[in-house]
């Protein structure tokens, strides 16, 4: 199988839509205070934006706020009720957090006391302390969603911001681009609303299926492959905006199944035979503990078997719960095939994070992160996928050198997953700017050559071997004009390569090349036990004697990692001059 290089494509406005991730596979919400009986300031509750200024309020229990009897008694009702009472807001000018609440019956909330909230307020407000109708409105956190962007804007001014959207953010060339510097595939999330495009249910607006035609056109002709990733379903399988949740909860179930899979069975039949279609992932991200695994196994081997209708050959991708065990679907999909397990991985969103170094955060990735990868490998079982990563992270000061090594850490262990990886994202959007653009990500990973060399002269020392390096640093297929060079001028000894000893001269200094043909009384340093792929390693080699005349010399030879030496040897070499 060949190798998928990708990088997440994000398509829609603020990663809710259809938007294409690459891929390296071996192929390479407002909130008020209300209790269920009462208000309570003190807890945050859930606004559904209708307009401009009418909303429903959703409490934490998923009921909905409404008026008993259609009196004035405010009461929670069914977290089932089809049409939710609605509420208008007016906001005073200059300050909009300060608010009125209108109810059905015409007449205004009004606080009687700390625990007690009214809808039978009459007169006109002044805005004043004192008045018991006027209310303070903090908002505690806010969705970025497609449902939030079509919902704010409206079906007509969405209409067109999208569309506008789908033309200029990710386009032909972009295809080209990312073609022409190795990466050979996308992976594209879509919403549920995408089956029912051109007309999709309110607030979605059509131009998904279209931009997703476009997509699967233009990597036929730059001779890339397509992931169809069901990324948003109704409801949400994690809560989160990209899943196309309107309020924050998680409320996908077994009850949702049918529907789901018929979002599958309509992407299958629409590309199953499209030769660009390499694979279609079920979900993504389903979140657990919420999320059964067994409601999760019982969708998955119907969207399974719905793709299986349609295609033998495209591979089906199965998304690992968040916070489930890494290896909980192993046995379940092997009795599958063609499938892919997909896990992601980020530096981020784990309070943690925040107090690792650059170098504890390297040591992560091949330590855990390694550990965590080898959980979803089997040698006869499904595939493994790193199906989103980053060079984002949140240590504090990093250099672009840091970066770099971050960037060859994940590349390093995210390349032995056995389907490939995808990167999160080919761009970003100014909403998001912790998302790199892919020229800043050009500018970071390093080559694969160096990056192999790393790891390798780690290997070196511990076996005290120069003879195996050559076998293993392979430049992979596709990949050279996107992974430049990226070794130091200043680094004395830049690699060893087929029993080569390649040597760069400091300036002003000999044009002699320096070809390895022995080494002797290696000894390794007390202070630093092993070098950790992802270290800069520097070797500095010191001229100790050279008889020009029979064009041989014997330098030595001291390994570096900042200031800390690693090992140090002599080293018999042959001389040639350019």
């Amino acid at each position: 199988m060949p190798i998928l290089f990708s990088f997440y494509l994000s398509w829609v406005l603020f990663c809710s839509l259809a938007s294409p991730n690459s891929v390296n596979l071996p192929l390479k919400a407002a909130s008020l205070g209300w209790n269920s009986s009462a208000v309570n300031i003190n807890k945050a509750e859930k606004l559904w934006r209708i307009n401009e200024t009418f909303y429903n309020f959703r409490l934490s229990n998923k009921q909905f706020i409404g008026l008993e009897n259609q009196g004035n008694k405010l009461v929670a009702v069914s977290a089932t009720e089809k049409f939710p009472e609605a509420f208008q807001i007016t906001r005073k000018n200059g300050e909009p957090h300060r608010v009125r609440f209108r109810a059905s019956n015409g007449f205004f909330f009004q606080a009687k006391s700390e625990m007690q909230v009214t809808a039978d307020y009459k007169g006109p407000s002044t805005w004043e302390e004192n008045d018991p109708s006027v209310f303070n409105m903090t908002i505690v956190s806010t969705m970025h969603g497609e449902y939030q962007i079509t919902n704010g804007y409206g079906p007509d001014k969405a209409a067109k911001l999208m569309r506008d959207h789908w033309k200029s953010y990710i386009t032909e060339e972009d295809f080209k681009f990312m073609s022409q510097n190795g990466l050979n595939a996308v992976r594209i999330p879509v919403g549920w609303w995408i089956a029912y495009d051109p007309k999709p249910p309110k607030p979605f607006v059509g131009g998904s299926l279209q931009a997703l035609d476009n997509a699967f056109r233009w990597a036929q002709k730059y001779g890339m492959k397509v992931i169809v990733d069901l990324h948003a379903l109704r409801v949400s399988q994690n809560g989160s905006p990209h899943s196309g949740s309107r309020d924050g909860f998680q409320e996908w179930s077994d009850s949702d199944i049918q529907e789901t899979v018929a979002i599958i069975d309509f992407l299958a039949s629409r590309y199953a035979d499209h030769p660009s279609l390499v694979a279609i992932e079920l979900m993504n991200e389903p979140k657990a503990p919420d999320l059964k695994l067994d409601s999760l196994k019982t969708y998955y081997k119907a969207g399974y078997d719905t793709v299986r209708k349609y295609s033998s050959s495209a591979y089906v991708i199965l998304s690992n719960r968040l916070g489930g065990e890494w290896s909980e679907l192993l046995s379940f999909a092997s009795n599958l095939s063609r499938v892919v397990i997909d896990v992601h991985f980020y530096n981020l969103f784990w309070d943690n994070f925040n107090k690792m170094s650059v170098q504890q955060n390297i040591d992560y990735i091949y330590r855990q992160r390694s550990s965590d990868l080898r959980n979803v490998t089997t040698s006869d079982g499904p595939l493994s996928f790193v199906g989103e990563w980053s060079c984002e992270w949140e240590a504090e000061g990093a250099s672009k050198r840091d970066y770099q090594r971050f960037a060859e850490a994940q590349l390093d262990v995210y390349g032995r997953a056995t389907f490939g990886w995808a990167y999160w994202a080919y761009k970003w959007f100014p909403a998001y700017p912790t998302v790199m653009h892919v020229n800043q990500i050009r500018g970071i990973l390093p080559s694969r050559i160096n990056f192999c060399q790393i790891s390798l002269i780690r290997n070196m020392l511990k076996h005290v071997t120069l003879g195996v390096v050559g076998r293993f640093c392979q430049m992979m297929p596709g990949s050279g004009s996107f992974f430049r060079p990226s070794i130091p001028s200043t680094f004395l000894a830049s690699g060893v390569l087929r029993g080569m000893l390649m040597l760069q001269p400091e300036v002003g200094g000999s044009h002699d090349n320096f070809f390895f043909d022995g080494i002797e009384k290696v000894k390794q340093s007390e202070v630093l036990e092993a070098v950790i792929a992802g270290d800069t390693l520097v070797t500095r080699m010191t001229l100790v004697k050279l008889q020009k005349r029979f064009g041989i010399a014997k330098m030595e030879g001291k390994a570096y990692v900042g200031d800390d030496l690693v090992c140090e040897g002599e080293f018999l070499v042959a001389t040639g001059t350019d």
